[in-house]
């Protein structure tokens, strides 16, 4: 095996940053770490499972098989793209763990898929056979080369997490199936072909990122056409749709914001910032950044989230952010990780990394129930009413029903989750020249490379999110100075740094640190420690009063943590057994949360519902007549574990008492 699979990513730019590799970081535990782990043991298998019961994996033994006229094609148009990234989840757990079981399962599905590729290359299930339409007879919808692309994103996993050198490639079944599905798009694609795009972007990922890990600057080449090409309104509308819902509106240089359908515009972003980077386009870049500014300050939730709109999955306008009818789409919560990480790679700026955290802990790590099998699709900030149970065994719709559920009829964040948590050391940590920058916490071993072959060596021992002491340990260090960088989060006013004094002199005294990047260079010695101590003490967080639906609410936070008051978890209302409403709550903010378990105690005003004629509308005209309320302490929970026990009513922004 070549010895490179130590340094395999999803992400690998040509500029001066890299992320870790898999091989360059062991988890111990901790919050990260127990979500591998239950990725590895439940939702790896839980994802195949439904896909060989529901048909989606047979269709490609059909398609091999030439019986696709004899027999209806099940689930979506673009139901391949599951099983492709479910191939890049077992990938990347394959390069973290080597578990030959794991690489078996690999190998099996992914037999199944190259024997249905055509000769020419095309590879796709529910176009181009017979008994389906023609190939790319339905650009707009199709989802053709969105299902490309993914393939394309699984074997760059295959690639680099087996190690093989670019010359290697095509020594492995899988990836040559996608170098010639790859040469079949530039073919059909490429510059005086058809000048098309896809309506859901994604091959542009592929492309870009297959063209890194083979060294081909065709496949760049192709991914920064489709770039380019996006925002003419060539795609032919869909019912009651914009062109912004494809992003066909405005080119992306020109584009102030990210708008339409949420998913689709991160991955178009993500796979931009590839190609800016990689032909050294400033403008393009600055364009990405430019629009991330915007729709951060605008357009995102406390959470993370993006998207507010159910209808199109998509952004709203500026300041549109109901907590209630939050769309904030897990998928959409991946994509802006996807991001965020290239921009922080591309720039070196902080403030990538900050959102990375509050979306991963808050978006990311809320979709999957304890156990792995089932999943939030969408993530709203308020749920008025307990959701209602899920069918365990059958197919749930996939947005509103505040339980996670196991399958959806579009399933495309189950497996999401799974080939992001299956990679998730490597976006703890990066490089660039001689120094080396932990840009997320977690309990584990890191072995970092720098510019010249040498390594830094740390051991972290942290109890992160829930407590913010970060004790770093060196273990192996280079007889020169280097420079390690730690995070300080944005939130964390108050932070201290203790770093050791000059060789011999033993351990520092504690340094404030303000947020950004604190940094200590030196010539460091195995048992050097450095330090972090992170104020994550609860606090208060009010929204910006240009965003009417939370004016008059406020919200607490702990650490990178968002929490949120649910009715079974929240403790007693003083009435008995009667639950908790939430819509009946008032923080008292004159006094502070103070820290519970993981969450935080709240004191509060519970008031009764006011009394109103019945079969008039919600409205008085005079103030309304004062009700009964009592005054209680109430438990906040992490809203990443909101409704790990069954349907519940939660919110996450609550009144404040006086307004």
């Amino acid at each position: 095996m070549h010895v490179n699979h130590i340094f395999a990513r999803p992400v690998a730019p040509a500029g001066p940053r890299r992320g870790a590799g898999l091989g360059e970081v062991r988890l111990d535990g901790g919050f990260w770490g127990a979500l591998q782990e239950t990725n590895a043991d439940a939702t790896l298998a839980h994802c195949q499972d439904w896909m060989e019961r529901l048909g989606w994996i047979a269709s490609f033994d059909r398609v091999a098989d030439g019986t696709t006229a004899g027999a209806a094609r099940p689930g979506w148009q673009f139901s391949d793209s599951e099983i492709y990234k479910l191939l890049e989840a077992l990938a990347w757990e394959h390069g973290r763990t080597g578990d030959p079981e794991v690489n078996a399962t690999f190998e099996k599905l992914g037999s199944r898929v190259v024997a249905a590729q055509d000769e020419d290359g095309y590879l796709n299930t529910c176009y181009g056979h017979p008994g389906r339409p023609p190939r790319y007879s339905d650009l707009s919808s199709g989802h053709e080369l969105y299902n490309t692309g993914h393939l394309l994103q699984a074997a760059v996993a295959r690639l680099r997490s087996t190690g093989r050198a670019p010359a290697e490639a095509l020594t492995d079944p899988f990836v040559a199936a996608a170098v010639r599905a790859a040469d079949h798009v530039c073919r059909e694609f490429g510059a005086g072909a058809r000048e098309q795009i896809c309506g859901h972007p994604e091959i542009e990922l592929g492309l870009a990122e297959l063209g890194r890990a083979l060294g081909e600057p065709r496949y760049t080449e192709q991914a920064r056409l489709f770039v380019e090409r996006r925002g003419h309104g060539t795609l032919a509308p869909i019912a009651l749709l914009a062109p912004s819902y494809f992003q066909d509106d405005v080119p992306v240089r020109d584009a102030g914001v990210w708008r339409g359908h949420a998913v689709r515009a991160l991955y178009l972003a993500a796979a931009a910032a590839d190609v800016a980077v990689d032909t050294g386009d400033a403008e393009l870049l600055a364009a990405i950044e430019r629009q991330w500014t915007r729709t951060v300050e605008r357009r995102t939730y406390l959470t993370g989230g993006m998207g507010s709109r159910h209808q199109d999955e998509g952004f709203g306008d500026d300041w549109e952010l109901p907590a209630d009818r939050a769309y904030c789409e897990t998928c959409a919560g991946i994509a802006s990780v996807m991001v965020s990480w290239r921009l922080l790679l591309a720039t070196g700026d902080v403030r990538y990394a900050d959102l990375v955290e509050r979306t991963a802990y808050n978006v990311v790590a809320t979709s999957p129930r304890a156990d792995g099998r089932a999943f939030f699709y969408a993530n709203p900030l308020q749920q008025r009413v307990a959701g209602g149970e899920v069918l365990p065994d059958e197919v749930n719709p996939r947005a509103e029903g505040g339980v996670r559920a196991p399958w959806f009829d579009v399933s495309c964040c189950p497996t999401n989750v799974a080939r992001t948590l299956a990679s998730w050391q490597a976006y703890t940590a990066f490089t660039d020249d001689d120094a080396v920058t932990l840009a997320q916490y977690a309990p584990g071993t890191f072995r970092l490379t720098l510019h010249d072959g040498a390594t830094l060596g740390l051991h972290v021992t942290t109890r992160y999110p829930h407590h913010g002491h970060v004790h770093v340990e060196v273990t192996e260090a280079p007889a020169r100075p280097v420079t390690l960088r730690l995070r300080v989060p944005s939130w964390a006013g108050g932070a201290t740094l203790t770093a050791p004094r000059a060789a011999g002199a033993g351990q520092g005294d504690p340094q404030a640190v303000a947020p950004g990047w604190a940094e200590v260079r030196r010539t460091f010695a195995p048992g050097d420690v450095v330090a972090l101590d992170l104020p994550t003490t609860p606090r208060y967080t009010w929204p910006d009063p240009r965003v009417d639906a939370l004016r008059g609410t406020v919200a607490v936070e702990r650490g990178p943590l968002v929490l949120c008051l649910e009715a079974p978890t929240a403790g007693s209302t003083g009435t008995g057994t009667a639950p908790l409403d939430p819509a009946g709550v008032r923080i008292d903010t004159t006094t502070p949360p103070i820290a519970s378990g993981d969450g935080a105690v709240i004191r509060a005003q519970v008031d009764a519902p006011p009394a109103h004629p019945a079969g008039t509308p919600p409205f008085t005209s005079g103030p309304p007549a004062p009700s009964s309320s009592r005054t209680r302490e109430l438990t906040l929970i992490p809203y990443h574990r909101w409704a790990e026990h069954g349907p519940a009513t939660m919110r996450v922004f609550v009144p404040a008492r006086g307004t």
